[in-house]
């Protein structure tokens, strides 16, 4: 694993692909977040809805895309974090997230990001800025 140091302008990091989404998962964000809407957790809301079945929360998608950066905290910190919802991650769903390098300076390294699903549909895309210690 190089350090974002000596990530080149181009270079990825090493992607990370999650365990199928479970409800449990999504339950649990629920609690955590505190964004109980029934399409993440009940599948009559959900089917209620218009939705094939319950959908995971954006923001659980968004979050797990910082795991690509827990590697290098020594380095530094995410300082800014845009990202596009692009489409929706539903129970079973493997994610699989990615990076890679589009700029650099002296103190800070931005990323392109995002998170796919396994039939290879973006999910998530963005823009992830670290700023270096």
């Amino acid at each position: 694993m190089k350090s974002l140091s000596d990530l080149q302008i181009g270079e990825s990091l090493d992607p990370i692909t999650l365990q199928p989404v479970s409800r449990l998962d999504l339950i649990q964000y629920a609690g955590a977040s505190g964004d109980f809407n029934p399409i993440h957790t009940i599948d009559a809301a959900a089917e209620k809805a218009g939705l094939p079945g319950i959908i995971a929360h954006g923001m659980w998608t968004m979050g797990n895309l910082s795991k690509l950066f827990t590697p290098y905290y020594e380095e530094g910190f995410i300082q800014d974090y845009q990202i596009r919802f692009s489409g929706m991650v539903f129970l079973d769903d493997v994610i699989t997230l990615e990076a890679d390098l589009r700029k650099k300076d002296a103190n800070h390294r931005l990323f392109n990001v995002r998170a796919v699903n396994q039939d290879a549909e973006k999910v998530i895309k963005g823009k992830v800025n670290v700023k270096l210690f």
